[in-house]
């Protein structure tokens, strides 16, 4: 491969790179000018060409001048990927839809195998270097200041030109998951044109690069190229890096929070260096003199020892969400260097501890604030091209918390700025570490050179993420725990960096000969299992300890994401194509969920008859796992579902589909994560109530009622009812006695009343007379098969049960009005808004979905619609909405939304 190619002399830029991460801000501007020596950075994102070394044959030296034609090349906005580039040209078209992406030159690997395991193709594009030029001005009264190139990300090699001169080369420069910044102080020209070329090279099987593992395809170029941003910015000659603050209280009472601070100082000059390091912390001042000699970085702290002001009295605290308000304070640190400031960081942070032990069964329990909580979370995916797409992102964020979920955790995929800031201000937990299943973990066969890019990858995440109030964790492995060696040299990075929350060896239950047990299991299962499962199983995934990614399997998306994913001719029946949208390796196709869906519920025998079923078994999944781990806190620690989301459209693990559509599962979990909430437990029939915020519910009433399948009621009962802060407690137990083998399937009602007689929780299962039977013997690391299903194809029966139905919009909101009037049970009733085309409209929430109404029934939903949606052409004017209602045994109801005024 072409990684070493032209190893010109590099330049000896003065002060070389430092190795730390700085914070961007989303600024542009043609011309790079400041007041000043703390300008800020000026992100290069725009006006980029792109090209092929393959085609050009390029050099650096002449690339980075004047007058280079580009005729021919790609334009670019970065950061973009190789792929992500040709695809904004068009010059590949919808290669997410059906086997699209296998027609782009070099995506020759074998479909389903882990691409990042592979050697590119000889004759792949992507195998040569790629070119990334830019060209920028500065303004000449700029002369006289530092200058430093930052970059955010490169994956995965690069060799960097500056104005004919090479910045650094590609054993320099090495590491997907790095960040760089240069001292280009000599090479760049205030007052003229300035060229930057940038080569990028691919990873190899032996490089730490990024990895879809089984998730979907990796793409052909394996995300080569400047994923991250690019920026300049200007300082004097020392500068302010990282800076960070962390919090610890001295009591429970949270009363006083002991703020310590610190940052990195880096003397740039050839000569010491004495000044002042100032600032201000949530609006306290703080300084000490600082001496730095020759080139000298070093980290400087303020203790709260040493400086009293630091310790905070009656402190605006950070609270994850649900639990309390997210105020995040300004760290603001400047150095002055003979009464000129030479350079100035700011940074947000949030008074917040966060803490994890072991409980006396030894499970990783996570505190905040001193407090205990339950992680409730799912495992997050970036674009498989790596696309930054801001206002997707905000959208995500507002879906997780609907969901009432506080966790997200990154395997790899170390996500954008914007990520972390969303994050920070909506208290939204997040657990980091590396990936899996690529040569990351295949540390038999690392040379000293692939640990100093480990350690150095690791030393840019921390030095980047660890002032985020959001970050609760680091996992030094994912499927395996590093070896002694690999762990030592990462603990070792983590205390030079100070990083402040919880460390884990993997995500595994494999202990270690340097950190212990990680109190952590990683057991699976990823595919279908029978709701009952989690709480019946005691050895694998189920209901205890701390699960770090486990999931009920497929997550099939609705029709109308399924039309925009599969080509027409292979929407239904399912074939390979469906297989091409699963998972890779081990999950390749559906059969373990299809085979499920046709014993318990009876054959399916069009495309909607299945998608219906599939949405309620994912419902039904979802929901089971989140309250299984609810009930059993704090047996059970942490649950992380696998996956919250998808890098491409997918037929897998998901909690909402690629195109931001919500369906069964993201209902079920909602659900089960209320803040308040009634629940069955299918192991020994007991109805508990779960509260999830820290203060106590007093006066609370249950009420239960079980029917069969003529809703017949053979049992009600009502139970008066007190939880305490962060609670369960089981409210009565239905009689097992109840729940005949023959007698096909039952109903349980459930309703959580408050002290008025309010409804605040209500549920609905539908349980079989007879659980399935797992296969214990045969589990493996897929999920535990049934020896024998649960038989719900009565269901098939119920009669028929139309719903009448009205629907109000209110700004972004409408309000619907659902009545039964029947004398049959309304089951799994779906509600959705479309537009006045009859197309279904993505990225609405509703209150409550996949319902079911009982003779007599009234209910109340509300959906709230994306803004967004509801501006521009009449197309999308309020006006022409409407809502469908559709149920197993309700025939579609489709009801103009008319307007609240």
């Amino acid at each position: 491969m072409m990684l070493q190619k032209r190893s010109t002399t590099c330049l000896a830029i003065r002060g070389n790179f430092l190795m730390v991460f700085l914070w961007l801000m989303n600024l542009q501007t043609p011309l790079l000018a400041a007041a000043d020596s703390t300008s800020s950075p000026v992100l290069l994102k725009t006006g980029w060409s792109v090209q092929s070394d393959c085609k050009i044959h390029g050099d650096g030296a002449k690339l980075s001048s004047p007058n280079v034609q580009t005729e021919g090349w790609y334009s670019a906005t970065i950061p973009a990927t190789v792929l992500a580039v040709q695809v904004a040209a068009g010059e590949f078209k919808d290669i997410f839809v059906g086997t699209n992406l296998r027609s782009v030159p070099g995506t020759t690997y074998p479909a389903g195998d882990n691409f990042s395991n592979i050697e590119m193709a000889a004759d792949s594009p992507y195998r040569c270097g790629w070119w990334y030029r830019k060209t920028f001005n500065v303004s000449l009264s700029e002369r006289g200041k530092t200058f430093w190139m930052r970059f955010g990300g490169i994956n995965y090699r690069a060799d960097i030109w500056l104005n004919g001169l090479k910045i650094a080369d590609s054993s320099q420069v090495q590491g997907a998951y790095r960040t760089y910044e240069f001292d280009v102080t000599k090479a760049l020209k205030p007052g003229h044109e300035n060229v930057l070329a940038v080569e990028t090279f691919a990873p190899t099987p032996t490089d730490l690069g990024i990895n879809w593992v089984d998730w979907n395809p990796c793409p052909p170029d394996k995300d080569m190229g400047l994923w991250g941003p690019v920026s300049l910015i200007t300082s004097g000659p020392v500068v302010v890096r990282s800076p960070m603050a962390t919090t610890h209280f001295t009591d429970v009472s949270l009363k006083t929070a002991e703020i310590t601070v610190r940052t990195e100082l880096r003397n740039t000059m050839d000569h010491p260096a004495k000044g002042r390091l100032e600032g201000t912390v949530a609006g306290i001042a703080i300084s000490q003199a600082v001496s730095l000699d020759a080139g000298e970085t070093k980290t400087v702290t303020f203790a709260p020892e040493n400086f009293s002001q630091l310790r905070i009295g009656n402190p605006r605290v950070w609270w994850p969400a649900d639990l309390g308000a997210h105020p995040l304070e300004t760290l603001t640190l400047r150095f002055v260097l003979d009464g000129v400031v030479s350079d100035e960081q700011s940074t947000r942070f949030g008074i917040r501890e966060v803490t994890s032990d072991l409980t006396d069964k030894g499970y990783r329990l996570f505190h905040v604030n001193q407090r205990p909580i339950l992680i409730r979370g799912a495992g997050w995916s970036q674009d498989m091209l790596l696309r930054q797409q801001p206002e997707r992102l905000a959208e995500e964020f507002r879906m997780v918390h609907d969901m009432h979920l506080n966790t997200i955790r990154l395997e790899g995929k170390m996500e954008t700025d914007e990520f972390f800031r969303l994050a920070d201000e909506q208290g939204m937990m997040v657990m980091a570490g590396w990936c899996c299943c690529d040569h990351w973990e295949h540390w038999d066969k690392w040379t000293p050179d692939t640990l100093n890019v480990a350690t150095a990858s690791l030393q840019s995440q921390m030095l980047r993420i660890r002032s985020h109030p959001s970050m609760i964790a680091w996992l030094n492995g994912s499927d395996n725990p590093p070896p002694a060696n690999v762990e030592t040299a990462y603990l070792k990075v983590l205390a030079q960096t100070f990083w402040p929350n919880a460390i884990l060896s993997s995500a595994t239950a494999t202990a270690t000969s340097v950190s212990g047990p990680s109190g952590v299991k990683m057991s699976g299962p990823y595919d279908f299992v029978a709701p009952s499962y989690w709480l019946v199983d005691s050895h694998h995934g189920g209901a205890y300890g701390f699960n770090t990614e486990t999931s009920p399997g497929p997550a099939i998306p609705s029709p109308q994401s399924l039309r925009k994913m599969l080509p027409a001719d292979h929407q239904w029946p399912q074939d390979a194509v469906w297989g091409y949208h699963a998972g890779g390796e081990g999950f390749q196709n559906l059969h373990v969920f299809n085979d499920a869906m046709t014993a318990t519920y009876g054959e399916t025998k069009t495309g909607e008859k299945y998608n219906q079923i599939a949405q309620s078994m994912a419902f039904d999944g979802e929901r089971a796992m989140f309250e299984a781990y609810g009930r059993n806190k704090y047996s059970s620690t942490g649950v992380i579902q696998w996956m919250l989301n998808n890098a491409w459209p997918s037929t897998i693990w998901h909690l909402y589909d690629y195109y931001l559509d919500a369906g069964g599962g993201y209902y079920g979990t909602k659900k089960a994560c209320e803040l308040l909430h009634v629940q069955y437990s299918y192991d020994d029939h007991s109805v508990y109530v779960v509260n999830s915020v820290y203060t106590p519910s007093p006066g609370l009433t249950a009420v239960a009622h079980v029917y069969n399948l003529d809703l017949k009621e053979i049992f009600a009962q009502s139970r008066a009812v007190d939880v305490g802060s962060d609670g369960t407690v089981k409210a009565m137990d239905i009689p097992q006695e109840i729940f005949q083998p023959a007698s096909g399937v039952y109903f349980v009602q459930l309703e959580l009343k408050d002290a008025k007689g309010a409804i605040v929780s209500r549920n609905f299962y539908w349980v079989p007379g007879k659980l399935t039977e797992f296969d214990w013997a045969k589990t493996d690391y897929t999920h535990t098969p049934a020896k024998t299903y649960e038989d719900m194809t009565a269901l098939s029966t119920l009669r028929a049960a139309p719903l009448t139905a009205t629907a109000q919009i209110e700004g972004n909101l409408v309000h619907l009005h659902l009545s039964n009037s029947s004398k049959g049970l309304a089951f799994q009733v779906e509600a959705q808004v479309e537009d006045n085309h009859g197309a279904k409209v993505s990225r609405v929430t509703w209150s409550d979905n996949y319902i079911e109404l009982m003779p007599g029934e009234e209910r109340e939903l509300t959906a709230s619609i994306p803004a967004d949606s509801l501006e521009g052409s009449e197309a999308k004017s309020a006006a022409g909405w409407k809502v469908k209602i559709e149920g197993w045994n309700t025939p579609a109801v489709t009801v103009l939304a008319r307007s609240a005024r």
